[in-house]
């Protein structure tokens, strides 16, 4: 017989729980002559097998139930529902918790991370110790944190001998040239690359360009290009992110940003560098978008992943309305424009793939050209000529 501090302290509980068990007539102690309570062994196993059973999810009330009673089938499988549930929570809070040492799916909870709070997770990016444009590039293209650095090496390597680093023809930027309804003084360029629409604004314009970029390597190819050209002293060149870029306000007639606007996100570029232009100021940008609502699971399902901020075109332009500007004109790039870069792209990844077996970076630009080759009909780059308007 056990007196209750000695039943407590068999089953680890507190005297005070105890008590409240007899209270539920889940125990029964017997009181002695001496006025002391006991209790049995029947009632030490009654409290572990009730532990047992709380530890499974049920209530005190509920196990109390289950040991004077049939088994509430209904009561049980209801329980054993919330505790699958409970499980799948904690197995997605570990694969987080997995991620953020480097372990597990990290470029999964890189991707969601982008989808829910790119803002937020881009600055939690540089206070992990990448400088802005690391953080960037990572947040668009490996989405693996720990693996970063070899897989921008890669990266770079395949895009070191190629002008091109996204679509585009030197036709198509002059037709969106030519629906420019001002003639620029002023011109700003972001995300210039290697200074091929650079080219075509300095020969058909007698504006000052400044151009704009994050990569110091693209930014000296685009003043070499210019030096051979006798068009030196046209250019200002600007090594800096596009989130923060260092001008004045009204200090540009024209921004122009092939390819570049979705990096910080298409509405944040619209309502950052809108105080950048002149009143009544144009931008043109090119940005991603859907053509068609019936799209292909797998082509779907790479664009979530690689930029989930794509929309539709009907919803770009409300975007841009809503922003403060008026759509002066739009269109898409050519087949050749986009053949232009991804086959160029193609014949560089088949070139390092021998000597680059294990590539990520490989790997993945090998996938985007094949979504390229196969779903042209339902995405494409679309060419916005807008102008700012007075709020």
């Amino acid at each position: 017989m056990y007196r209750i501090s000695e039943l407590a302290q068999k089953v680890g509980l507190s005297r005070t729980a105890l008590l409240y068990y007899e209270k539920l007539e889940l125990i029964s102690g017997v009181r002695l002559n001496n006025g002391y309570r006991v209790y049995s062994d029947k009632d030490v196993q009654r409290v572990l097998l009730i532990q047992t059973l709380q530890a499974a999810g049920l209530t005190l009330k509920e196990c109390k139930g289950c040991l004077e009673a049939k088994i509430d089938r209904t009561l049980l499988l209801s329980r054993l529902g919330e505790l699958d549930k409970e499980i799948e929570q904690k197995q997605h809070s570990r694969g987080v918790l997995a991620a953020l040492l480097g372990e597990g799916d990290h470029r999964a909870w890189h991707e969601t991370a982008n989808q829910v709070a790119p803002d937020a997770h881009l600055d939690w990016l540089i206070k992990q110790g990448f400088d802005e444009k690391e953080a960037l590039r990572l947040k668009w293209l490996s989405k693996d944190m720990n693996e970063h650095q070899d897989y921008m090496t890669d990266f770079m390597k395949v895009y070191e001998t190629l002008d091109r680093w996204g679509p585009g023809s030197e036709q198509q930027t002059l037709d969106a040239l030519n629906l420019v309804p001002l003639s620029s003084r002023n011109i700003l360029e972001i995300g210039s690359g290697k200074g091929l629409a650079t080219t075509v604004l300095a020969n058909n314009t007698q504006a000052q360009i400044t151009v704009v970029d994050n990569e110091q390597s693209a930014l000296d190819r685009l003043s070499e290009r210019f030096t051979e050209d006798g068009l030196n002293d046209r250019i200002s060149p600007v090594c800096a992110s596009m989130t923060e870029l260092p001008f004045n306000r009204r200090s540009f007639d024209l921004i122009w940003a092939e390819g570049s606007a979705y990096i910080m996100g298409v509405e944040s570029a619209l309502k950052q560098w809108r105080p950048l232009l002149e009143n009544d100021g144009v931008m043109m940008f090119s940005d991603l978008v859907w053509f068609t609502d019936t799209r292909s699971p797998e082509a779907q399902a790479f664009w979530k992943g690689e930029y989930p901020d794509m929309h539709s075109l009907d919803t770009r332009l409300e975007q841009i309305k809503a922003a403060g500007y008026t759509v002066i004109e739009h269109f898409p790039l050519s087949q050749q424009a986009w053949e232009n870069y991804f086959i160029p792209l193609k014949h560089r990844v088949t070139e390092l793939t021998p000597n680059m077996p294990n590539s990520n970076a490989l790997n993945d630009l090998r996938k985007e050209i094949s979504i390229y080759e196969r779903y042209l009909d339902e995405f494409g780059y679309e060419m916005f000529i807008i102008q700012k308007t007075t709020k």
